[in-house]
């Protein structure tokens, strides 16, 4: 389940105390139990639920969660769509100096989210409004659909020679491209069509997606919460009590991959110094 699109800078929202009928007492066990489960909860998962940065998707297997698509438009601007799916190109105001790689969402309609489809190749992304962005046999783009049939199914290619930027392939073989606008008015913008029979540079966009849903990013979490124990888990494995560079040497065993190796060698040398 994907949890509700925060951004930079948002403020949390604070649960409200219900004091109706409660005196003095159980208002403190309440404040007392809330310390009690932030102190129990594990500070990777605090920080992996507070972790609302955006990073770019090097591979298409890192596809997943919430993405922003990147359009190669000057300035860049996001592939967007609005509460009755209508899609456009929205200006990208959370950009440093114009790079396309370090840009993150402003607004929720900038924001998909990715799945790929069971047993394929392909993705389907959902706007936020639940809809999935479509593309019809004319080439035009929307965001309608609650089903997925193949005109809400795409296939991402990684471009093989500018590592990082992709094309978005619709099941008729044609891509996703942008167009300059034909209106030469000063708020004209690109237009999005998904009817290029050819990869362009109109069709090469990067995508940015959060960091916690990136899967070596994830691993590598989960990799560090492993490295971590404690020492009565420690001195439980070997059996007795443990000095402090044992505890170093098991843990940093832990990071090695030769910890249980460790643990038997100490519980053998238990056995000498019990016997010897």
């Amino acid at each position: 389940m994907v949890k509700p699109l925060t951004f930079k800078g948002d403020k949390k929202a604070k649960k409200r105390k219900r004091t109706e009928g409660a005196g003095p007492s159980d208002a403190t066990t309440r404040e007392d139990g809330e310390r009690q489960v932030k102190a129990a909860k594990p500070d990777d998962e605090n920080e992996e639920e507070a972790d609302d940065t955006w990073v770019s998707v090097d591979a298409v297997t890192d596809l997943s969660g919430p993405v922003m698509f990147v359009l190669p438009t000057e300035p860049p601007t996001a592939l967007a769509c609005d509460a009755i799916g209508k899609v456009f190109t929205l200006p990208i105001e959370n950009i440093v100096d114009g790079n396309p790689s370090s840009a993150e969402p402003h607004d929720v309609r900038q924001v998909w989210v990715a799945n790929k489809i069971v047993g394929t190749d392909h993705y389907r992304f959902k706007g936020h409004h639940g809809k999935h962005l479509s593309c019809d046999k004319i080439g035009l783009f929307s965001a309608t659909s609650e089903a997925v049939s193949p005109q809400e199914s795409f296939i991402v290619i990684a471009t093989a020679d500018t590592p990082g930027t992709f094309q978005i392939q619709t099941l008729r073989d044609t891509f996703l491209t942008v167009r300059e606008p034909k209106s030469g008015k000063a708020n004209a913008v690109p237009e999005v069509r998904g009817d290029a029979t050819e990869i362009t540079f109109d069709s090469t966009l990067r995508i940015r997606m959060q960091a916690r849903f990136k899967p070596r990013n994830k691993a590598t979490k989960a990799e560090k919460a492993y490295e971590k124990i404690s020492k009565s888990e420690l001195e439980s494995a070997v059996g007795r009590k443990l000095e402090e560079d044992e505890i170093k040497r098991l843990r940093r065993a832990r990071k090695d991959g030769d910890y249980h190796e460790m643990v038997l060698d100490m519980k053998v040398k238990n056995k000498h110094d019990k016997y010897g």
